[in-house]
């Protein structure tokens, strides 16, 4: 079966400083068009900071699209050509105040393939030391020490619900789970 749509004409709409608004149109396999609204976005990454092998740092953090204060891993959006790793180092620095000597990639997936080719990279960050905090002018976080064995609990009654947080904090204790006691 073709599932693969053609790209008949594509229109930018808007242009911002993180996403870019586009409309396609495209014909299906059927011969019937139909547009599609997609947002454009650079990319992020997203760092699992933990503190130990009990203690993951999480950052409390106002998010005016839902309204609403969440519980997140740090994260950000990648700068024009800037390597993926680098950028979750800066991040980690910038919304943690720690660098770490052990940073390793997880995995990457689409956030919300049904209308943006945004690609998040999550990476788990070990042995961190302390540095300097450097939030950007516009943020605003607060430090969560939080305990590894609340965080499916925290999901599960959803005192945590951002969906980033979620995979990369539930990939995390899988990781760990052999080592941990």
């Amino acid at each position: 079966m073709q599932l693969k749509e053609e790209l008949i004409e594509s229109h930018t709409i808007y242009q911002g400083r993180v996403v870019t608004l586009r409309i396609d149109t495209v014909r299906l396999p059927s011969g019937r068009t139909a547009r599609r609204e997609i947002v454009e976005h650079r990319g992020a990454v997203a760092i699992v900071p933990l503190l130990n092998r009990e203690t993951v740092l999480l950052i409390r953090q106002y998010r005016q699209a839902v309204g609403e204060t969440l519980l997140e891993i740090p994260a950000g959006t990648l700068e024009p050509d800037e390597p993926i790793d680098a950028c979750a180092r800066r991040e980690l620095e910038e919304e943690t105040g720690y660098t770490a000597r052990q940073l390793r990639r997880l995995f990457s997936q689409y956030l919300a393939p049904g209308y943006s080719q945004e690609v998040l990279h999550v990476y788990l960050a070990e042995d961190l030391v302390p540095a300097a905090q450097h939030l950007d002018e516009d943020e605003l976080v607060e430090l969560v020490p939080t305990p590894l064995r609340e965080i499916e609990a925290m999901v599960l009654d959803g005192r945590i619900k951002d969906s980033k947080t979620i995979a990369g904090l539930l990939m995390t204790l899988r990781l760990l789970e052999p080592t941990r006691e």
